[in-house]
C-alpha cells in the first residue's frame, strides 16, 4: 500500500452512525491519534488493501483504512469500539500485531 495522507471524508460521520451508531460519532475526534500512534496493527484478510489500525484509549478503538486503488489514495472506511475479546483472538491469530 502507498504511504501518504490519509482521507476522512464527511461521509465517514454518516457511515459511523449508521453502523456504529452506540459509540462511533463519540469516537472520531481520536482517528488522527490513533494513526499516529496505534498501539496494534493488522489487515482484514478479506479486504486486500486494507490497515486496521488499534489503540487502546478508555476502550480499544479501530480505526479502518482501506486504499481506493482506482484513485491511488489512502482514506479512513471505519472506526469502533473493538471488545477485548475480539482484540485478543486477532492477536492470538495473528491478524493483529502489537506496534
Amino acid at each position: 500500500m502507498p504511504c501518504g495522507s490519509i482521507y476522512q471524508s464527511t461521509g465517514l460521520v454518516s457511515h459511523v452512525c449508521r453502523h456504529h451508531p452506540d459509540t462511533g460519532a463519540t469516537l472520531l475526534p481520536y482517528v488522527p491519534v490513533i494513526i499516529e500512534a496505534p498501539d496494534y496493527v493488522g489487515r482484514n484478510p478479506k479486504e486486500p488493501d486494507s490497515v486496521e489500525l488499534v489503540k487502546r484509549i478508555d476502550q480499544q478503538i479501530m480505526v479502518c483504512i482501506k486504499l481506493d486503488s482506482k484513485n491511488g489514495y489512502l482514506y479512513v472506511a471505519s472506526v469502533f469500539e473493538i471488545k477485548q475479546s475480539k482484540l485478543e483472538r486477532r492477536i492470538a491469530s495473528g491478524r493483529l500485531q502489537k506496534y
